[in-house]
């Protein structure tokens, strides 16, 4: 962010963050998406180093709330959200909507404006 901000010398705003993976359901029904969260976490914790730096940050949107048919490839197994969608890349499922792991961390970090990331 230090270099972009050096180089355009405007705000910048962080927009579409995510990480796509092939979230697995347990068998108590959770997903546990600790890569998302360590991705994210390492994310905005360097957005809050750019901000001490005293580098003009406006904003930050993470990629899709919820787990999204990707536009390029058809497919629902690459998933970005933090919400599972019961779908598969036939379009068989039911639809039912679960929150993540990542949700309930993505939830406290919203709550703290990012003072809480752990």
């Amino acid at each position: 962010m230090n270099m972009m901000y050096d180089r355009y010398q405007k705000p910048l705003f962080l927009v579409e963050n995510g990480l796509g993976a092939k979230d697995e359901v347990n068998a108590d029904g959770e997903i546990n998406d600790d890569y998302r969260i360590s991705y994210l976490r390492e994310h905005i914790k360097a957005m809050g180093d750019a901000i001490e730096d005293g580098i003009p940050v406006m904003g930050y949107t993470s990629w899709g709330c919820i787990d999204l048919v990707s536009a390029s490839t058809g497919e629902m197994s690459k998933r970005y959200g933090f919400v599972y969608v019961d779908r598969d890349d036939e379009g068989q499922g039911t639809l039912a909507r679960t929150p993540k792991k990542s949700f309930y961390w993505y939830k406290k970090v919203i709550a703290s404006n990012g003072g809480d990331l752990a």
